[in-house]
């Protein structure tokens, strides 16, 4: 799946930088969300997308690092909502949960939708503004 998206990111112009994994082989995932998360709050990368089993815990990963509000999304409609109620900067896909044109048509859903500020934004401001206890 993650070679999927990324072929059609770049078939939609858009640099990929790719922060593994690079085989089969069984890894950790919070190394790559974490990877991931560090290259979008660098500004090394404009969003991210993630992808493991469930998308659930690589997301938990790279939701660790500041600056990212990654989201866990299940179809177009949760992509498109992260990005504008949320303003997700990270989107994470569960390989086991979503079928691969699900997983193309939220990537697209997430490329495509803008933040829409106004109410949404204070909240989004509460977020980022949350520290560790």
């Amino acid at each position: 799946m993650k070679e999927s998206l990324a072929r059609r990111l770049r078939e939609l112009g858009h640099d990929v930088v790719d922060c593994g994994a690079y085989s089969p082989e069984r890894v950790d995932y919070p190394d790559f969300g974490a990877a991931v998360g560090r290259a979008v709050a660098s500004g090394g990368a404009e969003g991210g997308v993630c992808v493991c089993g469930s998308g659930i815990g690589i997301g938990m990963a790279a939701n660790k690092i500041p600056g990212v509000r990654a989201a866990t999304v299940w179809d177009a409609t949760s992509a498109r909502l992260a990005r504008e109620h949320n303003n997700a900067n990270v989107i994470c896909i569960g390989e086991r949960l979503v079928g691969p044109e699900v997983a193309a048509a939220a990537l697209q859903a997430w490329l495509d939708a803008d933040f829409e500020g106004g109410r949404h934004a204070a909240r989004v401001d509460k977020i980022d503004n949350l520290g560790g206890i």
